[in-house]
């Protein structure tokens, strides 16, 4: 049985395939456009997954969509009644994009893949979270916690899974929203909303939560683990671009310019930034408070979710957990969330997004509405599409690119082992990339997280981002609890996907200097031999030449580009930045052969 499934029009649109209930394939469509968080029809990525399961559109059984579309138009204009005349421009806007595509998503995709009607199926979009968490996950009866911005009308949602049913027996309505007030506070910070959220979690270190008084006047958490918002603070309900308004910023100060550097007077002035400035005392100062906020966020929004987590704990009994949404991605969250929720064991896939919801619309229709039974667990994030040797060769003869091929696997990673002990920073391409927004080893920029200078050399020459914008440590999972403070580390699922930031062993903050964040953590990866052979091996080499299996692992691509997909886009990126090395398969560029 052939199904597809799609998500698209609000965040990362994607595709994947189960193939008799297994994951065949699964990308998301800005690995194809190139457009970062790509929301439009996932063309590219569906002829990807059909072209891997050799498939026509014709062959496939259903096409489930992630959720319902008309009742996400049922909850925009009960919101736009709520709130007009303020509201009039989301009207607007919304009845554009509504009647144009996103209303008539069945009939798209009827006429894209030649499939009649009744082939095509819709879920919830919360329960395609739900499911995209739990149907894959190694557990036979779990609890469920599903956090976001919002779907149709839901915000989050809590239940059980049990053998192949789920059932989600609570839930909060917009627009009350974990997901939207982190948002709230991207904004005000002075970062894109639903790309910044990231750099929030990685700032929040750099401050103190002096502002969670604050903080608590806009949210309200509930003893059985619900929460609501004071809308008299935000504007996302209705306004197309502002998520906060001026009581918002009556209460915090002055929004957070954009263009603004950021620096502190504990961290210094970096030097990449060029000649201080006359007055770079006060922008300390200024920089010092903004960091206290996206503290004081952080630490509320892991007290709202720490609480629905226990809530959840002691309401089902259960001692293993499945999350989804994507504010399951905040990995410092759910690092508390294993530590003090009363949950013994978490599980998270890669693509726990919107992007995510695909895989989840996919097992639902296969394992719960159909009745088959799950035979699925996803243990790797490796299921986007992969250019064979060939390929590489023909692109860099082409184009007449220098390069060394390697047929000898060991020659190729001594001489990569050999670069990096030195100091190099190389762009790593091989085999399918990754499901999800992170790089785990297969479209990666990779360094020695040794070096004490390596994460501003990453950070000036190579991404060209923020200063305090942390890198992830790659570790063998046999070796990570050496150095990481993660009990059984090889045992978490999410720590395979970047899903937990725990602290570094306090005696190996100078060995690992360059992924030890500000406040002594990591966010860590655990690698295994059985699904990431090659990476493996490469750490393993390292390990053997160092004294220490790990490298530093950051997304192969320049700040504000989705990750490299093909051998050019990897050879474009590696062209425009200050990587000395690159590793397509089995051929190696370096600059200073050039």
């Amino acid at each position: 049985m052939n199904i597809l499934g799609i998500s698209c029009y609000y965040h990362d649109a994607a595709a994947v395939l189960l193939q008799d209930g297994q994951l065949v394939a699964a990308a998301e469509e800005e690995r194809f456009t190139r457009k970062k968080h790509d929301y439009d029809f996932p063309k590219n990525a569906i002829q990807f997954c059909l072209k891997t399961g050799g498939l026509k559109g014709s062959d496939l059984d259903y096409v489930v969509f992630f959720e319902k579309p008309f009742r996400k138009l049922d909850r925009i204009l009960a919101t736009v009644l709520a709130t007009y005349p303020k509201s009039w421009k989301v009207f607007r806007e919304s009845m554009i994009s509504w009647v144009l595509d996103k209303l008539w998503v069945g009939s798209t995709l009827q006429q894209e893949l030649g499939i009649p009607k009744e082939r095509i199926l819709f879920s919830d979009h919360h329960l395609s979270h739900a499911a995209s968490a739990y149907l894959c996950s190694p557990f036979d009866e779990s609890a469920i916690l599903t956090v976001d911005g919002v779907g149709e009308w839901v915000t989050a949602a809590t239940g059980v899974g049990r053998g192949n049913t789920i059932k989600l027996d609570q839930q909060i309505e917009f627009p009350h929203s974990i997901g939207l007030l982190y948002s709230a506070f991207t904004a005000f910070l002075g970062f894109e909303v639903n790309e910044g959220e990231y750099k929030v979690m990685g700032m929040a270190p750099y401050g103190q939560p002096r502002y969670v008084d604050k903080v608590w006047k806009v949210v309200r958490q509930h003893q059985d683990g619900s929460f609501s918002l004071d809308m008299d603070y935000f504007s996302f309900h209705h306004s197309t671009d502002k998520t906060f308004n001026r009581r918002f910023a009556d209460l915090f100060g002055t929004p957070r310019d954009p263009n603004m550097l950021f620096f502190t007077e504990a961290t210094g002035f970096p030097k990449y930034f060029g000649t201080p400035p006359a007055n770079v005392k006060e922008l300390s100062k200024i920089n010092q408070h903004y960091a206290d906020i996206a503290a004081s966020i952080q630490k509320v929004t892991e007290d709202l979710l720490v609480n629905m987590a226990s809530a959840l704990q002691k309401r089902t009994g259960q001692k293993r957990l499945c999350m989804a949404g994507g504010v399951a991605l905040n990995s410092v969250a759910n690092s508390r969330i294993l530590r003090e929720s009363g949950f013994e064991e978490l599980y998270i896939q890669p693509a726990a997004g919107d992007g995510g919801g695909a895989l989840g619309a996919a097992l639902w229709a296969y394992n719960t509405l159909l009745g088959h039974p799950r035979t699925f667990c996803m243990n790797r994030a490796y299921w986007g599409q992969e250019y064979s040797q060939a390929e590489v060769s023909d692109f860099l003869t082409k184009n007449n690119i220098p390069h060394r091929r390697f047929d000898c696997e060991d020659q190729l990673l001594d001489h990569v082992v050999n670069r990096l002990a030195n100091g190099k920073v190389i762009g790593w391409y091989h085999g399918r990339f990754e499901w999800g927004p992170r790089a785990l080893g297969a479209r990666s920029i990779i360094a020695d997280p040794g070096n004490p200078q390596m994460k501003d050399i990453v950070n000036a020459k190579i991404k060209f981002r923020e200063p305090y914008r942390p890198f992830a440590p790659s570790v063998l999972a046999e070796h990570a609890e050496k150095y990481f403070e993660l009990p059984h580390a090889a045992q978490h699922y999410p720590a395979r996907y970047m899903l937990y930031v725990v602290p570094v062993k306090e005696n190996h903050h100078t060995t690992l200097p360059a992924i030890t964040h500000v406040d002594g953590t990591g966010r860590l990866q655990t690698v295994f031999k059985s699904e990431s052979p090659r990476y493996y091996k490469l750490i393993e080499r390292f390990g053997q030449a160092t004294g220490v299996p790990v490298l530093l692992n950051t997304s192969f691509n320049l700040k504000g580009e989705p990750i490299v997909t093909t051998p050019a886009n990897a050879f474009n990126t590696y062209m425009k930045s200050e990587m000395e090395g690159l590793v397509l398969e089995n051929f190696v560029l370096e600059k200073e052969a050039v």
